[in-house]
């Protein structure tokens, strides 16, 4: 959910998502925060950021929340994994890093999968960085070029 506010940290994101496009069709979303003031419902802010996820997913995508919980892989796994979802799926691989409390229900009922960035929780502006080094990482895996050493 939302921009990223540091510009270091902004300026390293529109780095790999420009190079990720030399691999893969790469739309980096950026959704609205949804701010509800002090003492607000962890609860109706999950389903209000879930009610925007959801308006900007299709029938057919498939979609992977990173979640603590999730299935952790290495980054070779990752590559492998994303090679084989873009010859399987019609539709688009969507990631999603969801707001300061989660998903809601919705979400998790929506999701095909859920893939752990780290077991540790981290700042949205630090998940999405991770997550765009690493889809980055996975397409010069793809390639053999020498970025990843094992």
């Amino acid at each position: 959910m939302g921009a990223v506010k540091e510009p270091k940290v902004a300026a390293l994101v529109a780095n790999y998502a420009k190079r990720v496009e030399h691999y893969w069709p790469f739309r980096l979303a950026e959704l609205a925060d949804v701010r509800m003031g002090k003492g607000a419902d962890a609860e109706r802010q999950k389903e209000l950021e879930g009610s925007k996820f959801m308006a900007e997913i299709a029938a057919g995508d498939f979609v992977v929340l990173f979640d603590e919980r999730g299935r952790e892989m290495t980054s070779r796994e990752f590559s492998d994994f994303i090679q084989r979802k873009a010859v399987e799926l019609p539709r688009n691989l969507v990631f999603v890093i969801g707001g300061p409390y989660g998903f809601s229900k919705e979400m998790y009922s929506r999701a095909d999968m859920l893939m752990s960035l780290s077991k540790m929780t981290l700042p949205h502006e630090l998940a999405r960085l991770f997550a765009t080094e690493q889809l980055y990482r996975a397409g010069t895996i793809s390639r053999g070029e020498p970025y990843h050493h094992d």
